[in-house]
Protein backbone atom coordinates (compact mmCIF):
# COMPACT_ATOMS: atom_id res chain seq x y z
CA UNK A 1 0.00 0.00 0.00
CA UNK A 2 1.66 3.20 -1.20
CA UNK A 3 0.52 6.23 0.83
CA UNK A 4 1.21 9.54 -0.88
CA UNK A 5 2.37 11.97 1.82
CA UNK A 6 3.88 15.35 2.59
CA UNK A 7 5.51 16.75 5.71
CA UNK A 8 6.21 20.20 7.10
CA UNK A 9 8.22 21.73 9.94
CA UNK A 10 10.03 20.27 12.92
CA UNK A 11 9.05 19.24 16.42
CA UNK A 12 6.74 16.65 17.95
CA UNK A 13 5.07 14.64 15.15
CA UNK A 14 1.46 15.49 14.27
CA UNK A 15 -0.37 13.31 11.73
CA UNK A 16 -3.44 14.73 9.96
CA UNK A 17 -6.03 12.37 8.44
CA UNK A 18 -8.51 13.75 5.89
CA UNK A 19 -12.19 12.96 5.27
CA UNK A 20 -14.13 10.79 2.82
CA UNK A 21 -13.60 11.87 -0.82
CA UNK A 22 -10.94 14.31 0.35
CA UNK A 23 -7.15 14.29 0.18
CA UNK A 24 -4.12 15.72 1.93
CA UNK A 25 -4.49 18.79 -0.29
CA UNK A 26 -7.48 19.89 1.80
CA UNK A 27 -5.18 20.38 4.80
CA UNK A 28 -2.09 21.95 3.21
CA UNK A 29 -2.74 25.49 4.47
CA UNK A 30 -3.43 24.47 8.07
CA UNK A 31 -0.59 21.92 8.06
CA UNK A 32 1.89 24.61 7.05
CA UNK A 33 0.68 26.90 9.83
CA UNK A 34 0.88 24.10 12.40
CA UNK A 35 4.44 23.43 11.22
CA UNK A 36 5.55 26.45 13.28
CA UNK A 37 5.33 24.16 16.32
CA UNK A 38 5.17 20.56 15.07
CA UNK A 39 6.51 18.17 12.47
CA UNK A 40 3.29 17.77 10.53
CA UNK A 41 2.61 14.73 8.35
CA UNK A 42 -0.32 14.42 5.95
CA UNK A 43 -1.12 11.53 3.66
CA UNK A 44 -3.85 10.45 1.27
CA UNK A 45 -5.95 7.62 2.66
CA UNK A 46 -6.14 4.39 0.70
CA UNK A 47 -8.45 4.73 -2.32
CA UNK A 48 -8.02 8.53 -2.20
CA UNK A 49 -5.76 11.09 -3.81
CA UNK A 50 -2.49 9.66 -5.07
CA UNK A 51 -2.39 6.69 -2.67
CA UNK A 52 -2.87 3.08 -3.77
CA UNK A 53 -6.29 1.66 -4.57
CA UNK A 54 -7.50 -1.44 -2.78
CA UNK A 55 -10.64 -3.57 -2.61
CA UNK A 56 -10.41 -3.30 1.20
CA UNK A 57 -11.89 -0.17 2.80
CA UNK A 58 -12.37 -0.47 6.55
CA UNK A 59 -11.22 1.34 9.68
CA UNK A 60 -9.11 -1.62 10.74
CA UNK A 61 -7.28 -1.41 7.40
CA UNK A 62 -6.86 2.37 7.64
CA UNK A 63 -5.51 2.03 11.18
CA UNK A 64 -2.95 -0.45 9.91
CA UNK A 65 -2.04 2.11 7.24
CA UNK A 66 -1.37 4.64 10.02
CA UNK A 67 0.77 2.10 11.88
CA UNK A 68 2.74 1.31 8.73
CA UNK A 69 3.20 5.00 7.97
CA UNK A 70 4.50 5.63 11.49
CA UNK A 71 6.87 2.67 11.30
CA UNK A 72 8.19 3.76 7.90
CA UNK A 73 8.84 7.26 9.26
CA UNK A 74 10.37 6.00 12.54
CA UNK A 75 7.62 7.54 14.68
CA UNK A 76 7.25 5.83 18.05
CA UNK A 77 4.18 7.95 18.81
CA UNK A 78 2.47 11.10 17.57
CA UNK A 79 -0.36 13.53 18.01
CA UNK A 80 -3.24 12.40 15.79
CA UNK A 81 -5.76 14.77 14.19
CA UNK A 82 -8.56 13.48 11.98
CA UNK A 83 -11.57 15.01 10.27
CA UNK A 84 -14.78 13.06 9.58
CA UNK A 85 -13.66 9.67 8.14
CA UNK A 86 -10.13 10.59 9.23
CA UNK A 87 -11.50 11.32 12.69
CA UNK A 88 -13.00 7.84 12.87
CA UNK A 89 -9.67 6.38 11.78
CA UNK A 90 -7.90 8.42 14.44
CA UNK A 91 -10.37 7.28 17.13
CA UNK A 92 -10.01 3.63 16.11
CA UNK A 93 -6.23 3.92 16.14
CA UNK A 94 -6.31 5.50 19.60
CA UNK A 95 -8.44 2.77 21.17
CA UNK A 96 -6.59 -0.08 19.42
CA UNK A 97 -3.04 1.23 19.86
CA UNK A 98 -3.03 3.88 22.60
CA UNK A 99 0.75 3.70 22.85
CA UNK A 100 0.97 5.28 19.38
CA UNK A 101 -1.24 8.29 20.16
CA UNK A 102 -0.02 10.95 22.60
CA UNK A 103 -3.05 13.22 22.16
CA UNK A 104 -6.11 12.86 19.96
CA UNK A 105 -8.01 15.56 18.05
CA UNK A 106 -11.26 14.66 16.28
CA UNK A 107 -12.93 17.22 14.01
CA UNK A 108 -16.71 17.01 13.49
CA UNK A 109 -17.40 13.33 13.89
CA UNK A 110 -18.66 11.26 16.85
CA UNK A 111 -17.81 7.65 17.79
CA UNK A 112 -21.32 6.53 16.78
CA UNK A 113 -22.40 4.80 13.58
CA UNK A 114 -23.77 7.04 10.84
CA UNK A 115 -26.41 6.36 8.23
CA UNK A 116 -25.90 6.59 4.49
CA UNK A 117 -25.51 10.38 4.23
CA UNK A 118 -23.51 10.32 1.00
CA UNK A 119 -25.56 8.01 -1.20
CA UNK A 120 -26.73 10.91 -3.37
CA UNK A 121 -23.12 12.00 -3.86
CA UNK A 122 -21.98 8.55 -4.92
CA UNK A 123 -24.93 8.26 -7.29
CA UNK A 124 -24.19 11.68 -8.79
CA UNK A 125 -20.50 10.84 -9.34
CA UNK A 126 -21.21 7.35 -10.65
CA UNK A 127 -23.88 8.56 -13.07
CA UNK A 128 -21.44 10.66 -15.09
CA UNK A 129 -19.79 9.10 -18.12
CA UNK A 130 -16.60 11.15 -17.96
CA UNK A 131 -15.62 10.06 -21.49
CA UNK A 132 -18.33 12.39 -22.77
CA UNK A 133 -16.64 15.56 -21.51
CA UNK A 134 -13.72 17.52 -22.90
CA UNK A 135 -13.67 20.45 -20.50
CA UNK A 136 -13.76 20.70 -16.72
CA UNK A 137 -16.63 23.21 -16.83
CA UNK A 138 -18.75 20.63 -18.66
CA UNK A 139 -18.26 18.13 -15.84
CA UNK A 140 -19.01 20.80 -13.27
CA UNK A 141 -22.26 21.74 -15.03
CA UNK A 142 -23.37 18.10 -15.28
CA UNK A 143 -22.56 17.36 -11.66
CA UNK A 144 -24.35 20.53 -10.49
CA UNK A 145 -27.66 19.06 -11.64
CA UNK A 146 -27.61 16.75 -8.60
CA UNK A 147 -25.12 18.53 -6.33
CA UNK A 148 -26.63 21.97 -5.74
CA UNK A 149 -24.47 23.16 -2.83
CA UNK A 150 -21.51 25.08 -4.26
CA UNK A 151 -18.94 24.20 -1.58
CA UNK A 152 -19.73 20.47 -1.86
CA UNK A 153 -19.54 20.67 -5.64
CA UNK A 154 -16.10 22.30 -5.61
CA UNK A 155 -14.88 19.83 -2.97
CA UNK A 156 -15.90 16.89 -5.16
CA UNK A 157 -14.37 18.40 -8.30
CA UNK A 158 -10.95 18.33 -6.65
CA UNK A 159 -11.07 14.60 -7.41
CA UNK A 160 -11.34 15.21 -11.15
CA UNK A 161 -8.10 14.54 -13.07
CA UNK A 162 -6.97 13.47 -16.51
CA UNK A 163 -5.49 10.03 -17.13
CA UNK A 164 -2.57 9.08 -19.36
CA UNK A 165 -4.85 9.26 -22.40
CA UNK A 166 -5.86 12.81 -21.41
CA UNK A 167 -9.37 11.63 -20.51
CA UNK A 168 -11.17 12.68 -17.33
CA UNK A 169 -11.28 10.25 -14.44
CA UNK A 170 -11.80 10.34 -10.67
CA UNK A 171 -8.76 10.14 -8.38
CA UNK A 172 -10.79 8.26 -5.77
CA UNK A 173 -11.58 4.56 -6.14
CA UNK A 174 -15.26 5.33 -6.59
CA UNK A 175 -16.62 1.76 -6.98
CA UNK A 176 -14.94 0.54 -3.79
CA UNK A 177 -15.91 3.59 -1.74
CA UNK A 178 -19.50 3.24 -2.90
CA UNK A 179 -19.65 -0.51 -2.22
CA UNK A 180 -17.89 -0.24 1.16
CA UNK A 181 -19.78 2.82 2.33
CA UNK A 182 -21.54 0.96 5.16
CA UNK A 183 -18.14 0.08 6.64
CA UNK A 184 -17.10 3.74 6.47
CA UNK A 185 -20.19 4.66 8.48
CA UNK A 186 -19.40 2.15 11.26
CA UNK A 187 -19.03 3.30 14.86
CA UNK A 188 -16.32 2.82 17.46
CA UNK A 189 -17.21 0.02 19.93
CA UNK A 190 -18.85 1.54 23.03
CA UNK A 191 -16.70 -0.77 25.19
CA UNK A 192 -13.47 0.76 23.83
CA UNK A 193 -11.44 3.25 25.88
CA UNK A 194 -8.74 5.83 25.27
CA UNK A 195 -7.51 7.26 28.56
CA UNK A 196 -5.22 10.00 27.23
CA UNK A 197 -6.27 13.61 26.45
CA UNK A 198 -8.69 13.98 23.55
CA UNK A 199 -10.26 17.05 21.95
CA UNK A 200 -13.43 16.98 19.88
CA UNK A 201 -14.21 20.03 17.75
CA UNK A 202 -17.56 20.45 16.03
CA UNK A 203 -18.97 23.00 13.64
CA UNK A 204 -21.85 24.95 15.14
CA UNK A 205 -23.73 24.73 11.83
CA UNK A 206 -23.03 21.01 11.39
CA UNK A 207 -25.19 18.11 12.61
CA UNK A 208 -22.45 15.50 12.78
CA UNK A 209 -21.89 15.81 16.56
CA UNK A 210 -25.14 16.33 18.47
CA UNK A 211 -25.57 17.20 22.13
CA UNK A 212 -26.89 13.68 22.69
CA UNK A 213 -23.53 12.30 21.52
CA UNK A 214 -21.65 13.83 24.45
CA UNK A 215 -22.25 10.87 26.75
CA UNK A 216 -20.85 8.35 24.26
CA UNK A 217 -17.82 10.56 23.63
CA UNK A 218 -17.13 10.73 27.37
CA UNK A 219 -17.69 7.00 27.75
CA UNK A 220 -15.09 6.05 25.16
CA UNK A 221 -12.81 9.06 25.70
CA UNK A 222 -13.11 9.93 29.42
CA UNK A 223 -10.44 12.68 29.26
CA UNK A 224 -12.07 14.40 26.32
CA UNK A 225 -13.29 17.98 25.82
CA UNK A 226 -15.88 19.04 23.24
CA UNK A 227 -15.61 22.53 21.75
CA UNK A 228 -17.91 24.20 19.22
CA UNK A 229 -16.86 26.69 16.53
CA UNK A 230 -20.10 28.59 15.99
CA UNK A 231 -19.83 29.83 12.41
CA UNK A 232 -18.50 26.62 10.87
CA UNK A 233 -20.12 23.71 9.08
CA UNK A 234 -18.78 20.19 8.66
CA UNK A 235 -15.60 21.40 6.90
CA UNK A 236 -14.41 23.26 9.98
CA UNK A 237 -10.85 23.65 8.67
CA UNK A 238 -12.15 25.44 5.57
CA UNK A 239 -14.87 27.52 7.26
CA UNK A 240 -12.92 28.68 10.33
CA UNK A 241 -9.21 27.92 9.90
CA UNK A 242 -8.02 30.58 12.36
CA UNK A 243 -10.32 29.37 15.13
CA UNK A 244 -9.39 25.73 14.55
CA UNK A 245 -5.67 26.56 14.50
CA UNK A 246 -5.93 28.43 17.80
CA UNK A 247 -7.89 25.59 19.47
CA UNK A 248 -5.57 22.85 18.20
CA UNK A 249 -2.38 24.67 19.20
CA UNK A 250 -3.69 25.48 22.66
CA UNK A 251 -4.64 21.84 23.25
CA UNK A 252 -1.40 20.35 21.96
CA UNK A 253 0.94 22.88 23.56
CA UNK A 254 -0.67 22.85 27.00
Amino acid sequence: MHLHSRSYGKGHPLIILHDLLGSLDNWVTLARRLADHFHVYTFDARNHGRSSHSSVMSYDAMVEDVRTFMRDHSLASAYLLGHSMGGKTAMQCAVMYPELVDKLIVVDIAPKAYGRRHDHIFEALSSLDLRMYSHRKEVEKALAVNIRESATLQFLLKNLVRDEADKFTWKVNLPVLKNRYSEIGAGIPASARFEKPALFVRGGESNYILDEDKSLIKQVFPRSTLLTIKNAGHWVHADAPDDLLRIVQKFLLS
